[in-house]
């Protein structure tokens, strides 16, 4: 009769010690989201780290994101259109909360960003934002996008045309369609100061321009520099001030007699 209450009370406290090594686990195992606000009012709270490198203003950024209003009322969400989003950081193309928030976050990371109304849509709010709301947006960074590298020209022959226009050929393709005076061509570009500075580019967006050719909707060194080109060549156009923006440049993006430097690839013609 002994044995058998040791044995009961051995088993008994084999089970009450299992069961608190579960519980310890269970309490090990939650994972505690902590979250923190920022100086300028930012509530941030990271709920899946990211291994990938951090974000930086300037870089162009991937990112897929749910927005509510505290309600928990969707007034947008690029997960449900299956397209993430796609931005410079840093460059004021979204709301402030999104620039400051995305700038905290690896590739990888998923956060709830709390965005106070000064931070998002402010006093007037947007279309089904209402005024001073704050915003409550989960976001994912999935990606940082690379910028464009210039292309490759050591070696090959700089022409020029009589107009002033100069023009390195990259690569050619004889069987193409080629641009044409009156037909809709759509080109991929990236514009370059004699800095190497980019200023513009459609590689960067993923999406080619697209105008109809000689009627004067670009730059005099575009009409002239694309025509030269079949679908699937690619040149560098130098186009000096004259065939580009003149002597008074474009206001908070080109200079005056700039001369400029476009890496081009004719990508269809319509």
């Amino acid at each position: 009769m002994k044995k058998k209450i040791i044995l009961s009370l051995l088993a008994l406290c084999i089970i009450s010690t299992t069961m608190a090594q579960k519980k310890n686990n269970n309490k090990n195992n939650t994972k505690v989201e902590k979250e923190f606000t920022t100086e300028s009012g930012l509530k941030y709270k990271i709920i899946q780290n990211g291994t990938g490198q951090r974000a930086k203003a300037g870089d162009n950024v991937l990112v897929h994101y749910t927005g509510k209003l505290t309600n928990d009322t969707i007034f947008d969400s690029s997960v449900k259109r299956g397209q993430p989003f796609k931005f410079k950081l840093g460059a004021g193309q979204v709301i402030k909360g999104w620039d400051e928030g995305i700038a905290l976050l690896n590739i990888g990371d998923k956060a709830v960003l709390t965005i106070p109304s000064e931070l998002g849509y402010g006093e007037r709010g947007a279309g089904t934002i209402p005024p001073n709301a704050t915003l409550i947006f989960e976001v994912e960074l999935i990606s940082i996008i690379e910028p464009p590298k210039p292309f490759e020209v050591k070696g090959k022959d700089t022409l020029s045309t009589h107009s002033g226009l100069k023009y390195i050929m990259v690569n050619t393709n004889e069987q193409g369609p080629k641009a044409e005076k009156g037909k809709t061509v759509s080109v991929h570009y990236t514009g370059y100061f004699e800095d190497g500075k980019i200023f513009d580019s459609s590689v960067e967006r993923g999406e080619p321009i697209a105008f109809p050719l000689g009627v004067g909707r670009v730059i005099p060194g575009w009409d002239e520099g694309i025509s030269l080109l079949r679908v699937g060549e690619k040149a560098r156009l130098i186009i000096p001030y004259q065939l580009a923006y003149g002597e008074q440049g474009y206001p908070g993006a080109i200079p005056p007699k700039a001369t400029l430097i476009f890496d081009v690839e004719l990508v269809k013609v319509h």
